[in-house]
């Protein structure tokens, strides 16, 4: 096997097969169930590689003060071995690909801490369903096999740090904080890995990026993400939800105001812009900009002056701008509700993110994610998937993207947590309170199970419009999450217009 290993470590192997082909060959070696490679980010481990697990366990992230086993592990620089008879919880419990959602049965464990230039990087284990297979003889072999394990965690931090300088423009190595951030972008499709290389690569330079996706995709993620990895990751990053700015106090909070220049201002206040000085302006929902403020926004962005309202001199800022709108700017431009001169300073580089029905099996390293949250957030001993809830995960088509798989997780988890799930218990989380009902399509609303027929016959017709409507914005906001530029997109009206119609019809 070592040879084998060896062989792994001078070839040039993608850093997820080589470490994918590690623990698989551990595996087999020590004929165990599962073996799981994690890397220790902060307070958490995150799995890397693992054999025997299933697929969804790539996406959690394992707090080690709540697993007080791999707490253990962690604190010894030897091999840790847990009897048969440890009381200590199991983190695998329910993962196990061969017993899926059941209880690991009484078993052998064991593991190791691994190193890296001094520092604890993470953690190997090992579980057999077997008792007696992790012998002296098997922990001396574990032993020997860790320095292995950890030259080829070297060889591959080795391999990303080179490609990461060679990405650098200015030839200095990429931020030592990246490798955190990527973490939070859970992914392992093609399509997501292309999108991580390309924002490498446009991250390093300061043209402004606007982001395209649908609701729901995670765009501010990736404009952290572009920051992070960009020369300004040391500058704040600001975010501003344009959809949220009111008309009459948008300039004010993008380019400050000075005393006296409207009724209520009494002190000098700087705007987003100024605080962004330096670092990176994030505009999410940029497409819902009063025409007013878009061309102070061109004057930012072409020569880097901001006019602070009501004063008279411009003040020069450096910012780099990220955009991002799940609107079709072009066919704004062309009804005339955003600039054509902005949308072509903004577009310097469109970065499209994928919606979550085109990143295969993706969904199920998210649910894994969202899954290992609820389950510390509820205090749960283990919270899993059934088989028939990851099916049901891989065949919807998720209009509302990441956002809409979070909120299914968390609200089937505290159905089922509502319903009498023991919290010792191993709790599976059946498809039927996923609340997936048959193959919805992206934009279709459905119908509102509390809201009633309107008897339009017994009541005035404008009556019976005004309830129509009230009953079609509520559930438009519903499918939106409670955003108002979703729903008006939704219902296909002006956002301004549906403002309008929400206070006549006292829903605001």
């Amino acid at each position: 096997m070592e040879s084998l290993l060896l062989a792994d470590l001078v070839s040039e192997l993608p850093p997820a097969v080589r470490l994918q082909r590690l623990v698989s060959s551990l595996r087999a070696h020590f004929g165990c169930g599962a073996v799981a490679l994690l890397k220790l980010e902060e307070d958490s481990l995150r799995p890397l590689a693992v054999d025997g697990l299933v697929r969804e366990t790539l996406g959690r992230r394992f707090v080690v003060g709540q697993h007080p086993r791999l707490a253990t592990i962690l604190s010894r620089r030897d091999i840790t071995s847990f009897d048969h008879d440890s009381t200590l919880p199991d983190p695998y419990d329910g993962l196990l690909d061969t017993r899926v959602g059941e209880p690991l049965p009484v078993h052998d464990c064991m593991g190791t801490s691994l190193h890296v230039e001094g520092q604890t990087w993470g953690a190997l284990t090992l579980d057999a369903l077997q008792t007696g297979t992790f012998t002296e003889a098997a922990r001396d072999d574990l032993r020997r096999f860790t320095l292995l394990v950890e030259a080829a965690v070297r060889v591959t931090r080795l391999e990303q740090d080179l490609h990461a300088l060679r990405l650098s423009r200015g030839g200095e190595p990429a931020d030592a904080r990246a490798t955190a951030e990527e973490a939070e972008i859970i992914g392992h499709s093609d399509v997501i890995q292309r999108l991580l290389h390309e924002l490498k690569v446009v991250a390093e330079s300061e043209l402004p990026v606007l982001l395209l996706g649908e609701t729901g995709v995670g765009k501010e993620l990736f404009a952290r993400h572009l920051h992070r990895h960009s020369r300004r990751a040391a500058q704040p990053l600001v975010h501003v939800n344009c959809a949220a700015l009111p008309e009459s106090l948008a300039e004010s909070e993008l380019f400050g105001h000075v005393r006296g220049a409207f009724s209520g201002a009494t002190t000098d206040r700087p705007g987003r812009f100024e605080a962004a000085d330096g670092g990176t302006l994030f505009l999410d929902e940029v497409g819902e900009l009063p025409l007013t403020v878009q061309a102070k926004l061109l004057r930012a962005l072409q020569n880097g002056e901001i006019q602070r309202l009501g004063a008279d001199q411009p003040r020069r800022v450096n910012v780099r701008v990220i955009a991002a709108t799940n609107r079709t700017l072009r066919e704004s431009v062309r009804d005339g509700a955003f600039r054509a001169d902005l949308y072509h300073r903004l577009s310097v580089y469109p970065v499209p993110i994928p919606p979550l029905r085109e990143r295969g099996s993706d969904v199920l390293l998210l649910a894994g994610r969202f899954l290992e949250l609820n389950r510390a957030r509820l205090g749960l001993r283990s919270l899993r998937l059934s088989p028939e809830a990851e099916d049901a995960l891989c065949r919807y088509p998720w209009p509302g993207n990441v956002r809409e798989l979070e909120h299914v997780i968390s609200r089937a988890a505290l159905k089922v947590v509502s319903r009498g799930a023991a919290r010792t218990d191993i709790v599976s989380l059946p498809a039927e309170l996923l609340d997936l009902d048959g193959p919805a399509l992206p934009g279709v609303m459905p119908p509102r199970p509390t809201d009633e027929a309107i008897p339009v016959t017994l009541m005035p017709l404008r009556d019976a419009v005004d309830a129509t409507q009230r009953r079609l914005v509520r559930t438009a906001l519903d499918a939106c999450s409670g955003n108002w530029a979703d729903a008006a997109r939704r219902l296909e009206v002006n956002p301004s217009n549906l403002h309008k119609l929400a206070r006549r019809l006292g829903l605001k």
